[in-house]
């Protein structure tokens, strides 16, 4: 994922520590999905639980579920940072100036 916003120029990190509210985000969501796996596979499967096929799906999604959603997560992250901390005037392009116009 890029560094800075291709539109704008945001700086995607704009504190130091930003990363960390996005991997709380993607554990979260990660989380999600692995428990609605493994609750749709114990449902689907009831009442002979396949234990392979059933470890397999779950291992997959907890592997790849985390690299799919990061980027997902570092936006939302960056959004919700954005909603607690306004844009500062020349953090990025579309910030507001100290004029309070727009770049």
């Amino acid at each position: 994922m890029a560094t800075d916003c291709p539109r704008c120029e945001l700086h995607f990190e704009r504190i130091e520590g930003h990363w960390l509210g996005a991997i709380g985000i993607n554990t979260v969501l990660s989380f999600g999905l692995l428990l609605i796996a493994l609750v749709a596979g114990l449902i689907v499967t009831f009442p002979d639980f396949p234990l392979a096929t059933l470890v397999t799906i779950n291992v997959s999604v907890a592997v790849f579920a985390p690299l799919l959603l990061w980027p997902v997560s570092r936006t939302l992250w960056t959004a919700i940072d954005i909603a607690m901390r306004p844009l500062q005037p020349g953090e990025c392009r579309l910030a507001p100036t100290e004029d309070g116009g727009h770049l």
